[in-house]
């Protein structure tokens, strides 16, 4: 996350008001509800994840043994286990 100067974005009025409340302190403004994104959204691996989870499924329904999966992924077998599961339960 990158600061921004309250100086540089907020009205002065708006700015002194602040400064009542916390005067030369980092203060953190959080996003509305409706500006929020899921985890993994902005940075892709929500995606990324998705992708390899369908990978790993559709080798072990081409063979591919759990123990593998774990080595070639480098996994637990127990992680590969919720994987296929999930997929398996779909």
């Amino acid at each position: 996350m990158k600061y921004k100067k309250a100086q540089n974005i907020l009205p002065k009025e708006v700015l002194d008001l602040v400064q009542n409340y916390i005067d030369g302190d980092y203060i953190y403004i959080p996003k509305k509800n409706n500006n929020k994104k899921s985890w993994g959204e902005v940075s892709g691996i929500k995606a990324e994840l998705r992708i390899r989870n369908f990978e790993i499924y559709n080798k072990y329904l081409q063979g591919t043994s759990i123990k593998q999966l774990s080595i070639d992924y480098f996994l637990s077998e127990s992680s590969i286990r919720r994987i296929l599961y999930a997929y398996k339960n779909k």
